[in-house]
């Protein structure tokens, strides 16, 4: 069977859904262990992660079932849902790239202001207190605050000094796997139209 048939057709789509899974389950078991072991408090950062790799997994799990069996209606929602994946993928993924710096502090402070729990871990993190000013009255989980001897610096003089180079690979890490998304879209619909070799010649499955 030459490449590009049924069976080496449905091999490929097969092996991308399992690697989808892979990465939902790696997505699940890192937001939980970052959970455990105290590294994030947020529960709204945490269930995100955990949400968008459930969604992952049963996206693949759908294409897989639709792989395996070759059902015409799973891998029509698959290929749907998978190409709009891609298009919201691919956006996010270029915005990443194309975000000047003035942008990217806004946008990091409008993050930074959505959730105390995520601000607590920053601090924590980073050794650092306040977004753009440092507020003496109010509390700050980083050690440089609770030890007289030390200054601390605001958040955003530390976080911008790695926000480009984190946009930079968050975005090409999207763009590379919304191809592989689109490769998905194409496998599928290549498969549909393919006839199961072993079945009736003049059924069309």
């Amino acid at each position: 069977m030459v490449c590009g048939g049924f069976v080496c057709t449905k091999h490929a789509l097969c092996a991308l859904n399992i690697l989808y899974v892979l990465v939902s389950l790696l997505l699940i078991g890192v937001a939980a262990w970052g959970k455990w072991f105290g590294l994030v408090s947020s529960i709204r950062v945490v269930a995100g992660v955990i949400g968008v790799g459930i969604f992952l997994f049963l996206v693949a799990f759908m294409g897989l079932c639709g792989a395996l069996k070759h059902h015409q209606v799973l891998l029509f929602f698959y290929m749907m849902i998978l190409f709009m994946v891609f298009i919201v993928q691919f956006s996010v993924s270029c915005a990443c790239l194309a975000l000047n710096e003035d942008q990217q502090n806004h946008l990091l402070e409008i993050g930074w202001n959505k959730s105390e729990d995520t601000q607590r871990d920053v601090e924590k993190t980073l050794n650092c207190c306040g977004f753009s000013r440092i507020d003496n009255s109010s509390s700050c989980p980083a050690s440089c605050f609770k030890n007289p001897s030390q200054s601390c610096n605001t958040c955003s003089e530390i976080i911008q000094q790695y926000t480009g180079e984190v946009l930079q690979f968050v975005g090409g890490l999207g763009l590379f796997f919304s191809f592989t998304e689109f490769l998905g879209v194409w496998l599928a619909h290549r498969y549909r139209n393919l006839k199961d070799p072993r079945s009736n010649p003049g059924a069309f499955l």
